[in-house]
């Protein structure tokens, strides 16, 4: 059985996100961290990652529905990217915090005391988590209706018509082919900090000159900003950044 704090978090939470759950396992499960149930090994209670994994392929599948229907004369490419720029880590992240996941996840209490409640990977791993559990409880129509409302003025505020978006990585990639230049590769030139919370510094090269250096909390993300800064001594302000591994730039 539930307790009273759990029963009262799961319908505060429903009214926060304005559905109410007809099986509230679901709910349960998509908000339960992998610590948590580690640490109550209770039989009712398991962890989202599994619920993560379906939600990401729904996720992706409301998004890329939702861009074809709205922008049919973008092109595949085009498209891809926009799909990318909606779903990951930081945008999931962003939606996450709107509706205010990190105040109802539950958290083990070592990774409560490690500001789990702020962390990236967290907060988007419980949002692809809550949209399978929406979709397992509710169908693809309830799912496609409640994440509109996050995507839409996503790609509103992008504004699809004047601006165009890419990731550091592959526009830097891009930028040095159209250069006829040699692609980049990423260095990891040192990893510091405990398992918990490691940051890398990586270098980003072009042949062997050297273009940038960056440090961040996971080899992905330093490789991002690694690419960013390279950009930015490349092509200067005409790039926007919209997140950590994304930007926008001005259509010609």
């Amino acid at each position: 059985m539930l307790n009273k704090q759990i029963k009262k978090n799961l319908l505060q939470f429903e009214k926060q996100l304005n559905y109410e759950f007809k099986k509230k396992e679901f709910l349960l499960k998509a908000l339960t961290h992998s610590s948590y149930a580690y640490e109550r090994q209770q039989k009712e209670i398991s962890d989202n990652e599994v619920l993560e994994f379906l939600g990401d392929s729904v996720l992706g599948l409301i998004v890329a529905d939702y861009l074809c229907s709205q922008y049919p004369e973008l092109s595949e490419g085009e498209l891809s990217k926009l799909k990318s720029a909606a779903s990951n880590t930081s945008a999931l992240f962003y939606f996450a915090r709107k509706i205010k996941l990190d105040k109802f996840i539950f958290l083990g209490k070592g990774e409560e005391k490690s500001g789990g409640r702020k962390k990236r990977t967290i907060l988007a791993g419980a949002f692809e988590a809550l949209t399978a559990a929406i979709y397992l409880d509710g169908g693809i129509d309830k799912t496609r209706e409640l994440l509109v409302d996050f995507i839409r003025p996503f790609f509103e505020k992008i504004n699809v018509e004047k601006f165009f978006i890419n990731n550091y990585k592959s526009a830097l990639q891009e930028y040095l082919q159209k250069e006829n230049l040699p692609a980049p590769f990423y260095k990891t030139i040192t990893t510091k900090g405990p398992n918990h919370k490691k940051n890398f510094i990586i270098e980003v090269f072009s042949n062997k000159k050297s273009l940038a250096k960056a440090k961040g909390i996971s080899k992905k993300n330093a490789e991002q900003k690694a690419a960013q800064k390279a950009l930015k001594t490349l092509l200067g302000k005409k790039i926007r950044i919209l997140s950590s591994d994304t930007f926008r730039m001005k259509k010609r």
